[in-house]
């Protein structure tokens, strides 16, 4: 049995004293819900202090982005050994990086390897645009990306990620997939394609979670499709009771 995993990503949202009081109010309720794993993806300036305030809790944190090189003149960028000192998981290849920030599948490759060398589990996102469902390339458009990051990581490597299935035309636009078609894609083309990369035993045990418009109100028909793991919940992961709620509903 895979173990379900629900995991915020907050964005650009949030000051550091905004997610102290996040936090404070996240811990009690998440602390009670067994057999889910609860990841939370603050902005870098809160790493540290949000680290401190859940080292007694059951909450697991994570980044949302890093740069491959260890060290250097990269201004603005953050390493991956910066962030392995605070975190245990980073997003990596969202949508939004691919979209705004030029990140290509190449180089969300890079990334992996680098997050996997100093013991981070990276969260990999993938996803279609509206057109791009539109015109029924969701399968190519995943594999593709499924393809490129996975380039030289190890199943060993491999084992220790999990997937994130993200339609972009999803992401905060309200629009939700539905259960049954995001539990399609996962199935079809995330763990057939992964199966075809590494083996089928690979396939089965990958945790692949479901981002995009994820609410309390939805939440539990997407946990109820046999290939969804979980969630990657954008907005909701701002307010402390929908996203306990949200994974309460994975529990």
């Amino acid at each position: 049995m895979r173990r379900a995993c629900v995991a915020g990503n907050w964005k650009m949202n949030n000051s550091v004293q905004e997610s102290i009081s996040l936090v404070k109010e996240l811990v009690p309720g998440l602390d009670k819900i067994e057999n889910v794993d609860s990841v939370i993806c603050p902005p870098f300036i809160a790493l540290a202090k949000v680290s401190d305030l859940i080292k007694d809790s059951k909450i697991e944190l994570g980044a949302q982005n890093l740069y491959w090189e260890e060290q250097g003149a990269y201004t603005g960028e953050v390493s991956p050994g910066m962030v392995g000192e605070i975190a245990e998981h980073v997003i990596l290849g969202h949508s939004e990086r691919r979209a705004y920030f030029q990140d290509t599948d190449e180089s969300v490759n890079k990334k992996i390897l680098a997050a996997l060398k100093v013991g981070l589990k990276p969260i990999l996102c993938v996803g279609e645009t509206l057109e791009e469902n539109e015109k029924g390339r969701t399968g190519d458009v995943v594999k593709r990306q499924l393809t490129g990051a996975l380039k030289n990581v190890s199943i060993e490597d491999f084992e220790k990620m999990m997937i994130a299935y993200e339609p972009v035309w999803a992401i905060g636009t309200g629009k939700a997939a539905t259960a049954e078609g995001a539990n399609q894609v996962i199935k079809e083309y995330i763990r057939d394609e992964v199966a075809s990369l590494y083996s089928g035993d690979a396939a089965d045990k990958i945790r692949i979670l479901y981002g995009g418009s994820v609410k309390p109100e939805n939440a539990k028909e997407y946990f109820q499709q046999p290939d969804i793991d979980g969630a990657l919940v954008g907005g909701a992961s701002l307010k402390a009771d929908a996203f306990i709620q949200i994974t309460e509903a994975a529990a």
